[in-house]
C-alpha cells in the first residue's frame, strides 16, 4: 500500500514537472521575443537549449536515482529548480539591457552573447527538472518484471503534462498575466508539489515565491525620453505608448528600437516615413486611391493622415493585434469614418479579400526580423491579383543604416512579379518600394504635385527627387526558400564588421 501511495505521488510529481518544463520553454521564447524576435532561429536556439538541458538532466537523473534512491532528494532537487525558475525573468534583465544596446548599435558580439546568456539562465533549472523522470522511474519500479510498464506510464504522464503546460502557457497564462508571472506560477506549482513530498516545514518556499507575484512587472527596454502613458502585453507583443513633453506620442513595440505609429496633436503629418505613403502612390497613379488596403495598420498613423488629406478614400486596415487599434483610437487620433479594421494576419486576410484595391501598402515588417511569407514571390503575386487596373503596391523596407541587402531581395522579388519597381530611400533606415504593372516614374510624381493638397506639395516635390529604379541584385525569395533570418543576421554581422 505504501508503494502505491508513493507511486501516486511520483505520478503527480512528473506531471507537474512536465507542465512546468514545456510551459517554461514557451515562456522563455516569449521572454526573449521583445529583444531577439520570434524567428525560426530564436525558436531553434530555444528548443535546442531545452533539449540539451533535458538530455543532461536525464543522464544526471539516472545517476542520482541510483545513488540516492529516495523521494526526499528528488523533491529537494525540484524545489531548488523551482527557485531558479522564479529567478529567470528577473536575472535576465541585465542581459536584455545588453541586447537592447546591441540592437541599437548593431553590435553582433553583444547581441549573440546576450542571447546565449539568457538561454543559459533558462537551461540551469531545466537540467534539474530533467532529472525528475529517470529518478522517479528508479523509485517507482518495484521489480524488473514491472519496469517497462512503470517507465511507460511515468513518461506518458510526463508527456501529457508537457502538452498541458504548453497550452496553458501559450493560451492562458501569458496572455492574461504576462511572461514574468507565468514563470512565477510554474515555479510556485513546482515548489508546492516538492513541499508536499518533503513536509509542511518546506511550505515557506512556495509561500515566498507567491509573495514575489506582487513585484511590479518591469519594462522591457528604455524609452528615448518621454513618459510611458500606457504599457502592456498581448498575445502578439509587448506594447508601450510614450508621450513627449510637447504632446507627441509614439507606439513602441517589443525591443523599442523602432517606432510603429506616431501622433502629433497639431498635424496629421509626421516628418517621417508615413508621409511618403501619402504621396508615393502618385508616381504610378493620377488620382488619389478610391480603395486602399494597409497591411500592418498598427495604431493608424497612415489611416489618420488619409482621413485628413483624402477623406473620400475607403480604407481596409489590417492589424493582427486588436489592442493596437484600441490604442490608436484612444491615444493616436484614429477616427477615420472610412476605415474598417480587420484583426487578422495580413496574408491570410488578403487571400480572402474580394475587393480590388487601387493601392496596397505593406508595413507589417518588424525589425530585426520580418515574416518570411510577406517577402516572397507568391505573396506579391497575391498582391498583384488584388490590385485594380493601374493599382500600385508600396512596401516599407526597414534595414540597418547603410545596409541594403533586404531591400535588394525585396526589390528583386517584387520585380519577378511587377514590370516596374521603383525605390524611394525616404529615411536612413527605411526605403519605400513601389511595384506596378503599369508605368510609374519620378516624373509622374513631380507632375502630380500641383494637384495635391497644399501640405503635401513640398513633400511630393522632395520625394520626386528621390525616386529611382530599384537596386540591382538580390535573390528572388519564394514560399519554399526564403532565408529571411539568415539575411538579417548577415546584415547585422556585416554592419558590425565594417
Amino acid at each position: 500500500m505504501a508503494q502505491i501511495r508513493s507511486n501516486r505521488f511520483l505520478y503527480a510529481l512528473v506531471f507537474v514537472v512536465g507542465i512546468s518544463t514545456l510551459g517554461a520553454e514557451i515562456a522563455a521564447a516569449r521572454l526573449m521575443a521583445p529583444y531577439f524576435g520570434a524567428s525560426t532561429i530564436v525558436w531553434a536556439n530555444t528548443i535546442g537549449v531545452v533539449l540539451v538541458a533535458l538530455s543532461i538532466g536525464y543522464w544526471l537523473g539516472g545517476r542520482m536515482g541510483d545513488r540516492y534512491p529516495r523521494t526526499r532528494e528528488l523533491c529537494i532537487t525540484v524545489l531548488i529548480a523551482s527557485a531558479l525558475l522564479a529567478v529567470v525573468p528577473f536575472a535576465a534583465k541585465p542581459f536584455f539591457e545588453v541586447s537592447a544596446d546591441a540592437l541599437s548599435e548593431i553590435s553582433a558580439g553583444a547581441f549573440v552573447g546576450s542571447l546565449v546568456g539568457v538561454l543559459f539562465l533558462i537551461a540551469v533549472p531545466l537540467v534539474m527538472l530533467g532529472t525528475c523522470s529517470p529518478w522517479a522511474i528508479r523509485l517507482a519500479v518495484p521489480d524488473v518484471e514491472h519496469a517497462g510498464r512503470t517507465a511507460g506510464r511515468l513518461y506518458a504522464i510526463s508527456t501529457f503534462g508537457s502538452l498541458f503546460g504548453t497550452m496553458l502557457s501559450a493560451l492562458v497564462l501569458i496572455p492574461f498575466i504576462g511572461t514574468q508571472r507565468t514563470f512565477l506560477v510554474f515555479a510556485i506549482t513546482l515548489a508546492l508539489i516538492a513541499a508536499a513530498g518533503l513536509g509542511w516545514r518546506y511550505l515557506f518556499v512556495p509561500i515566498a515565491l507567491a509573495l514575489v507575484l506582487a513585484v511590479p512587472v518591469g519594462s522591457s527596454g528604455a524609452t528615448d525620453g518621454g513618459r510611458v502613458i500606457w504599457e502592456g502585453e498581448t498575445e502578439e507583443q509587448y506594447i508601450r505608448v510614450v508621450e513627449q513633453d510637447d504632446g507627441r506620442r509614439q507606439l513602441v513595440l517589443n525591443e523599442g528600437q523602432a517606432v510603429h505609429s506616431v501622433y502629433d496633436p497639431d498635424t496629421a503629418l509626421t516628418g517621417d516615413v508615413w508621409d511618403g505613403y501619402l504621396v508615393l502612390p502618385f508616381a504610378g497613379r493620377d488620382e488619389a486611391p478610391e480603395k486602399l488596403a494597409i497591411l500592418g495598420n498598427a495604431a493608424g498613423t497612415t489611416a489618420r493622415a488619409y482621413g485628413e488629406y483624402f477623406p473620400e478614400t475607403q480604407i481596409d486596415g489590417v492589424e493582427i493585434d486588436a489592442k493596437l487599434t484600441e490604442l490608436g483610437e484612444e491615444y493616436f487620433g484614429l477616427d477615420n469614418p472610412n476605415l474598417e479594421t480587420h484583426h487578422e494576419d495580413a496574408r491570410p486576410w488578403l487571400q480572402g479579400a474580394d475587393d480590388d484595391y487601387d493601392v496596397i501598402m505593406v508595413d507589417a515588417y518588424r525589425q530585426p526580423y520580418i515574416p518570411f511569407y510577406l517577402a516572397t514571390a507568391e505573396f506579391f503575386e497575391l498582391v498583384r491579383d488584388r490590385l485594380a487596373p493601374g493599382g500600385v503596391v508600396i512596401v516599407n523596407a526597414g534595414h540597418p543604416e547603410g545596409n541594403d541587402d533586404l531591400e535588394k531581395v525585396l526589390g528583386a522579388t517584387m520585380a519577378s512579379v511587377f514590370p516596374t519597381v521603383l525605390r524611394d530611400p525616404i529615411e536612413d533606415t527605411n526605403t519605400l518600394l513601389l511595384g506596378s504593372e503599369g508605368p510609374a516614374s519620378d516624373d509622374r510624381l513631380a507632375a502630380a504635385v500641383a494637384t495635391l493638397p497644399d501640405d503635401l506639395r513640398v513633400i511630393a516635390a522632395e520625394e520626386s527627387q528621390n525616386v529611382e529604379p530599384r537596386l540591382e541584385g538580390g535573390d528572388v525569395y519564394t514560399d519554399d526558400v526564403a532565408p529571411v533570418e539568415w539575411l538579417i543576421d548577415r546584415s547585422i554581422l556585416g554592419y558590425a564588421n565594417d
